[in-house]
Formats: structure tokens, sequence, C-alpha cells
């Protein structure tokens, strides 16, 4: 008999067993399905058949998990049961199903923008794919030292689009307007220069401005290696820490057989 349990070990990603792995790499196929009609303009019978299948897939892998979300919840099972549908990846997984009902009843339209809910359906795959996990944990864990990088980047980007913006008058020769006709295009410079992106769509002219060009782009190096390195470090940290629990599962069980 099927109990609620085995249809958790079931769906759960990454579980050892051979039902377990089909599952996942059927969830895979699912989330590939959906996205692939986003790749075309032109939309064909068989992505219709796509959209169909997936979002019967991830329609049935809603209501499994909710059947079975107590296993992963501290409150009572009837809280847990009523509360599931307002967790943030219930909510995820709901938007992800709601243009395959727009496809069921073409009247039902809201936006053009619903099509691009499937987008959502593809980060789902995160939790099938264990490096990718990996690197969604390390960006929890490490949230607050990133965020608190984003912030110092932040200010050193408005500070640099405020400068320039005063200081560059300059009028572009071909349109006879600013160059920087307003705080939004400073910013924007501002930003792809410290992210030493450099698109070159804007550009200052005078020496003042190029001179603040350089200075923002050798503080771009530096933000840009600080996020990487926090990342990189807790990528390993996690890792390391995963192989030892792994490894001290394993010790266990062999004690285990072993009495």
């Amino acid at each position: 008999m099927i109990s609620r349990k085995w249809i958790d070990d079931l769906v759960e990603p990454r579980k050892e067993g051979a039902l377990s792995k089909a599952y996942d790499c059927m969830m895979i196929v699912a989330i590939i399905m959906g996205t692939v009609p986003l790749l075309f303009r032109e939309q064909i019978k068989l992505f219709w058949y796509f959209d169909i299948i997936s979002g019967t897939i991830y329609l049935v892998d809603y209501i499994l998990r909710w059947l079975t979300c107590d296993f992963h919840s501290d409150k009572s099972k009837k809280k847990a049961f009523l509360l599931y549908p307002f967790t943030p990846m219930a909510i995820l997984d709901l938007l992800s199903i709601l243009p395959t009902f727009n496809l069921l009843a073409p009247a039902y339209k809201l936006t053009k923008a619903v099509r691009l809910l499937k987008i959502v359906r593809f980060t789902r795959i995160v939790y099938y794919i264990g490096p990718l996990e990996i690197f969604v944990s390390v960006i929890k864990k490490q949230w607050k030292l990133l965020m608190s990088v984003m912030l110092v980047a932040f200010f050193v980007i408005l500070i640099t689009a405020i400068v320039i913006f005063q200081s560059e008058h300059e009028i572009d020769p071909v349109t006879g307007e600013y160059i920087f006709k307003n705080f939004y295009d400073a910013f924007y410079w501002a930003t792809v220069t410290l992210t030493t992106v450099g698109y070159g769509d804007l550009c200052p002219v005078s020496n003042l401005g190029k001179s603040l060009s350089i200075i923002s782009s050798l503080f771009g190096i530096a933000t840009i290696a600080l996020p990487s390195s926090i990342i990189t470090a807790g990528y390993m940290q996690e890792l390391n820490r995963r192989v030892k629990a792994k490894k001290g599962e394993s010790e266990a069980d062999n004690e285990n057989q072993t009495e």
C-alpha cells in the first residue's frame, strides 16, 4: 500500500532509490519542456502539447507536495496543510502552473506577461541539481555579507553618477543634446562602468569625466571581486561540510551493520 511517507520520499529531490531518481528526471524534463516554447517567437502545435504536459506534471507535483507538507514542517499537521499554499515555494509552483490554465482557457487572459511566468518553472531545477542547490544554500547563508557589499557598491554608483551628471556638460554633436540627458543616464553609465561591463553607448568626453571613469573602473574591479570571493569561500565550506556529513552517515551505517 502506498503511504504518504513513500510519496514524500518520491517527490523530495535527490533521494536515493530508482523511483525517486526517475521522478527527478521526469521533473527536469517537464521544466525543460515548459521553458522551450519561450525560446521561439512562433508557437507551433507541438509547443502547446509541451505546455499542457509540463503544466499537468507540475500540478500533480504540487498536490503531492501539499499532501506530504507536514513532514517538513514544525507545526501541527492541520496548520501545515493550511499554511502550505502560502509558503514561498508553493507560491512559485502555483505561479508556474498558471500559464497552463491560460492555454486551456484562451478567454482567460490577464496580460501577455502571463506567459513569462513559465520562467518560474526553471527555478525549480535548482533543487534537482546538487551544485546549484549548494550555490543557493551559500547565498542564503551569506546574504547579509553579500547585501553589505551590494550596499557599498550602490552608494559608490550613486556618488559616481551624481558627480558625472554635475560635471559632464558636453553636448553630443550628433544629437545636439547633453551626453547625459538625465540622471538615469548617469546612473546607468556609473553602473556599467563600476561593473566593468563597459557597453560604450554612453561615455564622458571631458578630462574630468574620463578621470572619473578610470577611478570608477578601478573601484569596480575590487567591488566585483568581493562577492565572487565570498561565494567561492562559502561554496567550498558548504561542500566540505556536506562531504563530512555524508562520510559520517556512512560510518554510522557501517557501525550499525557490524553490531
